[in-house]
This record gives structure tokens, sequence and C-alpha cells, in this order.
């Protein structure tokens, strides 16, 4: 312990230690190699945020272990030393859940990256949490198969950050979110305790604690390991490109197909703003002078694609379609879906900074909540993109703002406080696939009751009694929903009484 000391202060002067920053660093260093262990600040501050940049801190040390047993004894000495421990895998979450604890370590899974196991019989795939998500369609690809859930991050997520958030992605109207995918998920208790939940199986036996796990953001174990399913890549995939002069005619269109009983492989929506900004960005042959473009995806066998683009096309030219266009060819069908993947990146083109939202409502209200945003802008003097995946009504708007100007990060928070209560109070929830993270917990005190938070907690406790994983995300406390409550209030929103829950 005085060699480790003495390694220490020849690195780092004494004064430069936060306060348990020294003991915290030493405990590490017994149970991980030195380079597996960050402390000094030009180490650490790369892990300050995740996508959520808006919201910051530094971690006491940074741990990018490489083997089970390695996480397994840095939770096990977290533990003892009472030290917060969050678990990060790429950091391209939108929500904050990857948000160090200013007194608590981040614990990088990044190594985790072998692909462990395809097994094309069976349809699955067994990986290390640090794959990343294209990585296994990619690998499943030689046998015909591929990994269906594709957030627009897929390039670089991880299946870890996946399972920890239950991302979704453009054709989850089909193929279902994370959980649908996943069979069985492997990792640790705080305590340093093996835990598997799921089986490779059709049924696990017990509690089916899987459902539990998924979309848990990392407040109840560290997962290193995932079993998902595969599917078969369909002979053929085309997509429909239909404009519409109305936001409304869009999204009553969005609710005529699935009421026609169609399930398309993916039905996206994009406004005005946003389509300029991905066709400037990708040229993906876009209608700009259309209020809204609808893109409707059919895969399977060439006969059924056929059929299902015929019945789609006289849906959407029913609903009010200005204009449609099918993709001729793989080519086209990658052109068409270019912009949409890029919506992202696209609106960083055009604002200094934006702060992406994530709340579901019913596909019948698509076109009124898209109007309500509309007002709003007008309200906080900022502008929004909309992009969403229409078919689930999971919204995604983009409020643009400078984060160098303290005055627009207030309105672009109380807009997007505004935009998650009134889709609450038009019977949608605060969240569809990026997780409530530090983002949204006031909004959580809106559609919870101190009941329901509380049954929350509990959960959150029987797993982790100490309350060192991922502390202070996604469940708010009562006192931060009293304050929020004032807040929200003095900001002329609804109040709490008024919001219906459902």
């Amino acid at each position: 312990m005085a060699a480790l000391s003495q390694g220490l202060t020849a690195t780092l002067d004494p004064s430069g230690f936060r306060p348990r920053q020294r003991n915290v660093v030493a405990a590490l260093l017994r149970v991980l190699p030195a380079h597996a262990v960050l402390w000094q600040a030009e180490d650490t501050t790369p892990y300050e945020c995740d996508g959520l940049s808006a919201y910051r801190a530094r971690p006491m040390a940074v741990v990018l272990p490489e083997t089970s047993e390695q996480v397994a004894q840095v939770l096990r000495a977290c533990q003892a030393m009472n030290v917060p421990v969050v678990a990060r895998g790429a950091g391209t979450g939108l929500s904050g859940g990857a948000m160090p604890h200013s007194e608590g370590i981040t614990l990088s899974l990044a190594k985790f990256n072998r692909i462990l196991k395809i097994d094309p019989h069976a349809r699955t795939a067994v990986v290390q949490c640090g794959v990343r998500n294209l990585a296994i369609s990619e690998a499943a690809g030689p046998h015909g198969l591929y990994y269906a859930p594709d957030p627009s991050s897929q390039i670089a997520c991880t299946i870890g950050g996946n399972v920890a958030e239950n991302s979704g992605g453009v054709h989850c109207l089909k193929y279902g979110l994370t959980l649908h995918n996943v069979l069985q998920v492997k990792g640790f208790t705080m305590s340093g305790e093996a835990v598997t939940f799921g089986s490779e199986a059709l049924d696990a036996a017990g509690l089916d604690l899987l459902t539990v796990l998924v979309g848990s953001e990392g407040m109840l174990a560290v997962i290193t390991e995932v079993t998902v399913k595969l599917v078969p890549r369909p002979q053929l995939a085309r997509c429909i490109m239909a404009s519409f002069d109305d936001l409304r005619k869009a999204g009553d269109a969005v609710a005529n197909v699935i009421g026609a009983g169609i399930i398309p492989a993916g039905l996206e929506m994009m406004d005005k703003p946003m389509t300029a900004a991905v066709e400037d960005f990708v040229h993906a042959g876009y209608d700009l002078q259309a209020e809204a473009i609808l893109l409707c995806e059919s895969d399977g066998t060439p006969e059924e694609v056929e059929e299902e683009i015929i019945r789609m096309t006289q849906v959407l030219r029913d609903s009010g379609a200005t204009q449609i266009s099918v993709s001729q060819d793989e080519a086209q069908r990658l052109k068409f879906w270019s912009g949409r993947k890029n919506a992202f990146p696209a609106s960083g083109r055009i604002s200094p900074d934006y702060m992406c939202m994530d709340s579901t409502i019913p596909r019948k209200r698509l076109a009124d909540i898209l109007l309500a945003i509309a007002e709003m802008e007008k309200t906080y003097r900022l502008r929004c993109c909309n992009v969403f995946h229409a078919g689930d009504g999971n919204l995604h708007p983009l409020i643009l703002f400078d984060a160098n100007d303290p005055d627009q990060l207030v309105r672009a928070e109380a807009f997007g406080a505004d935009i998650l209560e009134t889709s609450v109070a038009m019977g949608g929830t605060v969240t569809g696939e990026h997780g409530v993270g530090v983002e949204k917990l006031s909004s959580m005190c809106v559609q919870f009751s101190p009941e329901e938070r509380a049954q929350m907690l509990a959960v959150k406790a029987a797993f982790d009694p100490s309350r060192l994983l991922n502390p202070g995300k996604a469940i708010p406390t009562l006192v931060r929903c009293a304050e929020y409550g004032k807040m929200h209030v003095q900001r002329g929103l609804l109040p709490f009484a008024d919001i219906p829950r459902f």
C-alpha cells in the first residue's frame, strides 16, 4: 500500500485529488492493472457525459476491466467503500443515463467487444455487452440472418446499452424493440454476484425477471453478456416515400395504414423543417414542398412485398398523399432511408446544439402533437425539427438551441418538458426508447404517482439494497417532485392534477 501511495503521489500531486479519490483509486488498483484505471482529469473528462451533452459530471475514476472476474471485483470493492458505480457502453445514449456520478466511478465496458457464438440453426448470437449493434448483423450476414432492432446510432451503440435502454429503431414496428429480441442476459449485481436473466430456451424457470432488467438503465445489474435472436434477412425490401401538404393528413395516413391491417417493416414521418435539414445533408430526393413525408417499407418474399406495396400505396393515396415514389432497387431504398438515419447529424449542421426528446403518443394524435409543438416554438422562441417512428407513435422532436447561451438552455429544457407533459395529456408516455436518465426525471413526476414511484424504488432496492448502481437516474425522489411541481406551475404549464395518467 505504501508503494502504491508513492506511485500515485509521483503521478499526480495529492492536492489534485478530490475527497476520497485517493483511497478509491488505490482500492481499484488492487484489483485492476494500472492501465485499466484512469483518474487524471485529462483522462476522465472524455467520460463526463453521454449523447446528452447539456449535463456533465466528472467521475472520480474510470475503470476499463477486460474480464468478468475483474468486473465482479470492481463492484465488490466499490460496495465495500460505498462508492456509486455508473456502467457505460459507447456513450451514445440521449437521456444522460451514462452521466457519471461526481463521487463515484464510471465502469466502461468497451473492452467486452467479442462475438462469442453465432448459431445459425437456433438463429441466435451470444455476444459480449460492448459489441456494436451493427456488428451483430455483419457477423450473422453470411448465414442469411441479421439482428432486427436498428437504432440510428447502430454503427456505434453497443448491445449492452441497447438492453439498458430497451432501444428500438426504424424497423421496431414489425420486429419489436430490444426486449422482444433478447433471450438471455448475464451480468453482476452491485455485490459482485453473478446473475442470469432469461434463458436460451423458450422459457426460463422462476420469475420472468428478464423483462424487468431490459430498460432498467443500469440501475439493477451490470450487463456483461447478451444472447439475442436473429431473423432471416428478407428476400426483398421496398420503400414508399409519400408527400403530404398537411400535417393532419399525414398523421391520419399513419393510422389508416395500421387500420387497414398492414404492419409495415418501417413507418416513419418527418416534418418540413427536418426534411429540409436532411435533404441538404444526404440528398435523398425528398419533396421539400411537403409539410410532412412518410417512409413506409415492406419486406418479405417478392410476392408479399408486391401485394403490400399496392395496398399501402392505395391507402396513402386515399389519405391525401400529393406525391408517391416507390424504390425501384436496393440503392434507391437505402437512399430513401439515408435521410431518416442521418436526421440527428443533419440537425447538428444547422444548430450549435440540439436536445432530442423522446415520448410516445397514440397514433391518432400525431397531428395534434405536431401542431402543439409548432405553438411551443413561438412560446419558447426556439426552432424544433420533428422525426419519429410514426408506426408506434414514438416522437423524436429535436429542439435547436445554443448551449453557450444559458437562457436558451433554460428555454430548451422548458420546451422539452412541455412536449413530454403534453404527450402524457394526450394519452401517451414521457419516454419511448431513449430512457429517462437525468433528462426526464422531473417529467416522471407528472406521469407517475408517489405510490407508483415508491414501487419502482422498491424494485431497485430488491436488486441493489445499497442503491449504488447508477443512483439518481430514472426514478425521481419525492423532494425532487415537490420542487418540480412548484416550478411547473410557475411556468404556466398544467397543474399536475389536471394531467390524466394512463
